[in-house]
């Protein structure tokens, strides 16, 4: 129902962006350069996504102007968030990518939060997905159905950016399986992780579609990483299934069924589901800063739907993002407010679950 109604709304949404541009309802970005900020490090899925777009945006924004992606890193994406919570809108020349490691020290009121998502614009939401992958040998001692339970004496090492980010699903998850993982807090995005367990540093991992697609595969095909399971995606009726980008690997659910330690119902898988959809169902997105004006919202929004009318835009995307719905207008709107609202129940869970397991204290 889901992607029902946020198809519905893109096709509306884009009739009408698309009419305002017609009608000169837009901004000249001629002899301009659009800067489009990244709070994450350059190695990452979010650096990935936004160079993939960048020189299409170009192409599809009036004028035809220069985008270029910068990096502002720090404290899990929340250093470059709060800083373009600082900005106001000028000409149109700068633009936010917020990811879910954005996204979750807003839900969880993460004391360092100063940005307030209902001020920005949002122009452009992509849904991911996320893989779970280890060193080939202990993947090879997984049991039937990816059965973690083999793996349950093991000691894990895991490069993450903070358990308040993304990471979050991942560590959570793991935990449920039975294993043993300890992180290695304060890298500054996913593929700084991908580099520790390239050298060895780390032995267990997990990339959103995007990086694992570019970065990872090849570790594959050389034979030193195996991937284990997606996360999965959810199908119209809100339950988790396998990823379309990724459909001969299980799906976390169905490893959960196969781990006799695992459960998927109670407190815990609730919790694990809620903020799984918040972070990857709609996990990138795009904005504009707080001020900008109808004009601008109109000219991105039609921008982003002329890339994605592009006769080869499922080709090149599915080979750079993954297969996953890329929203623009009300459906963003939609996808915005998935991925920055989780049940009070859900909420209180992880915070709970945070203290307990990894001394964060969030107040």
């Amino acid at each position: 129902m889901f992607n029902k109604i946020m198809g519905a709304f893109a096709l509306s949404t884009a009739l009408v962006a698309t009419q305002s541009v017609a009608d000169g309802h837009q901004i000249d970005l001629s002899g301009k350069t659009v800067e489009w900020i990244i709070p994450f490090s350059e190695t990452g899925g979010s650096a990935k996504w936004a160079n993939f777009y960048a020189p299409l945006l170009s192409e599809a924004l009036p004028g035809n102007p220069t985008v270029v992606v910068t990096f502002n890193p720090g404290a899990g994406s929340t250093k470059g968030a709060n800083a373009f919570q600082a900005m106001e809108y000028e000409d149109g020349t700068t633009i936010f990518g917020s990811s879910g490691s954005t996204q979750f020290p807003y839900l969880l009121s993460d004391p360092r939060v100063r940005y307030e998502y209902s001020d920005w614009n949002v122009v452009l939401a992509s849904g991911t997905g996320g893989v779970a992958y280890l060193p080939t040998e202990l993947a090879g001692q997984l049991g039937e159905g990816s059965d973690a339970t083999p793996l349950a004496g093991e000691d894990f090492i895991y490069g993450s950016q903070g358990a308040t980010r993304l990471d979050l699903v991942p560590l959570l998850a793991w935990e449920m399986l039975g294993l043993q993982v300890e992180p290695v807090f304060g890298i500054e995005g996913r593929g700084d992780g991908r580099l520790m367990f390239e050298r060895g540093e780390a032995n267990i991992d997990y990339q959103t579609s995007s990086s694992y697609l570019s970065g990872v595969t090849p570790l594959v095909e050389a034979g030193t990483a195996a991937p284990w399971f997606a996360f999965g995606a959810l199908d119209d009726e809100g339950n988790v299934v396998r990823d379309p980008t990724f459909p001969d690997m299980p799906s976390f659910k169905e490893v959960c069924d196969a781990t006799p330690a695992c459960e998927t119902s109670g407190p815990q898988w609730d919790a694990w589901k809620a903020f799984f959809t918040a972070g990857f169902p709609a996990q990138k997105m795009v904005f504009l800063p707080a001020g900008a004006p109808q004009a601008a919202i109109d000219t991105y929004t039609a921008a982003f739907e002329a890339v994605k009318a592009r006769d080869d835009f499922a080709e090149i995307s599915a080979a750079r993002l993954g297969v996953y719905p890329q929203m623009t207008g009300a459906a963003a709107q939609t996808a915005l407010a998935s991925g920055t609202d989780v049940a009070p129940e859900a909420k209180d869970f992880v915070i709970n679950w945070l203290s307990e397991r990894y001394g964060v204290v969030l107040q």
